[in-house]
Formats: C-alpha cells, sequence, structure tokens
C-alpha cells in the first residue's frame, strides 16, 4: 500500500472515536411507488470523527504531532476501531477457530486473512490487511498450527505457511487475530480551540478507510 506509515494512531484517542462503516446504495423511487436499490460500493468503508478523545494539552499535542508526521493527508496509518478490531465478537477471546481463511489444494501456501459478518440472511467478506503483530494465531483442519510453521505479514494481511506444514487439499484454513484499519486523515487541516489554560479541543478529527 503505496504513502502508508506503518504506525499506529494513539489508542487513548482512538478509545473515544465515533464512527463506523458506511456504504452506498443508489435508490430510485419509481412511478407506483415502489423502488429500486443499487448497490454503488461493493464493500462497506469506515469512517471515523477521533475529535471527542482529545481531553487535555497533551492529547491536543499528540494529534498535532501525528498529523504532521503524517503530513496531512499525504501518508494513511493504523486506527484502532474502537468497537471491531479482533476476529471474534467483543468479550470473546481470540482463537485459531474464529474465521475461515481459504481450503487448501496441497500446493498453495499464501492465503489471505479475511472476516466474515454473516447471518441467517446474508454474508459480507471482509479483506483484513492490517493485522496486529503478535496476534495472528491458525488452525488446519482444527488443528492449531505452531508459530514455526507459517509466517503473518502485519503490512499485507496474507499468511503463508511455511514448507512441510501447506495444507492438504481440502483442508479448512482458520484463523484468530486482532487487526487495525488503514485510514488516512480525511481533512487538510487541524483546528485547535484552547478553552482553558491546561485543556482544549479539536472539534472534529475526520478519518477515512482507505481501500487497497
Amino acid at each position: 500500500m503505496s504513502g502508508f506509515h506503518e504506525v499506529r494512531f494513539p489508542l487513548r484517542l482512538a478509545l473515544g472515536a465515533t464512527g463506523g462503516p458506511v456504504r452506498r446504495t443508489d435508490i430510485v423511487n419509481l412511478s407506483n411507488g415502489r423502488e429500486q436499490r443499487n448497490q454503488r460500493w461493493r464493500d462497506s468503508r469506515r469512517g471515523y470523527d477521533a475529535g471527542s478523545g482529545v481531553k487535555s494539552l497533551a492529547d491536543l499535542y499528540a494529534v498535532l504531532e501525528f498529523f504532521e508526521a503524517r503530513r496531512g493527508q499525504l501518508h494513511g496509518f493504523r486506527f484502532r476501531d474502537p468497537l471491531d478490531w479482533k476476529s471474534c465478537a467483543p468479550g470473546e477471546t481470540i482463537s485459531a477457530a474464529d474465521q475461515v481463511i481459504g481450503t487448501g489444494d496441497g500446493t498453495a501456501a499464501a492465503f489471505q486473512l479475511v472476516k466474515t459478518y454473516a447471518d441467517s440472511g446474508g454474508s459480507w467478506v471482509r479483506r483484513i490487511a492490517k493485522p496486529v503483530a503478535g496476534t495472528v494465531v491458525v488452525s488446519v483442519d482444527g488443528a492449531a498450527k505452531q508459530a514455526g510453521s507459517f509466517s503473518a505479514d502485519t503490512a499485507t494481511g496474507i499468511v503463508t505457511f511455511f514448507g512441510g506444514h501447506i495444507p492438504g487439499a481440502g483442508a479448512i484454513v482458520r484463523a484468530g487475530f486482532e487487526f487495525d484499519v488503514p485510514v488516512r486523515f480525511d481533512t487538510e487541516r487541524i483546528d485547535v480551540n484552547l478553552a482553558h489554560f491546561d485543556a482544549g479541543r479539536i472539534p472534529t478529527i475526520p478519518l477515512t478507510e482507505i481501500l487497497a
């Protein structure tokens, strides 16, 4: 991913952020009162406002420093979604059985991390490109794999099995992990309000997801 810095937006500020997935759908109202809906985006794109997480002068400066180091909108960075940041549901513990990431064919060694959102009415598979280092666990047909049998690229989300550990034909490959969202600033300026001698606020810090 070009123009991307593998650094994370300050976690203490991210925890106070608001936002989530955004989708684009065209809705056409017909003359008979019915409507047609057309999906404009195949995948959702997340948007956040991190301004509510700023509580002190130290926080203000941390945002300014981070913004300048990214040169505004020029470089992307990692952001931890305050709700959706791991392969399982909030409150649950990550396991190597959380998400199906592929089926072996006896020769393929590389598998992309994904997260599936599903219920009885439908499903959507999300590509996970920014797993957190040291958190990826993997299983093949229910058997957990040792850390030395595979690698996980934290810049792409690709899991690669080493020789002698490649999943056999028909073997179900699953993984568990923590992950960040690749985002960039969605503004060219940071407006600071020094409301008090030792405190202040930034009214809005818009962030938007970068889709590879």
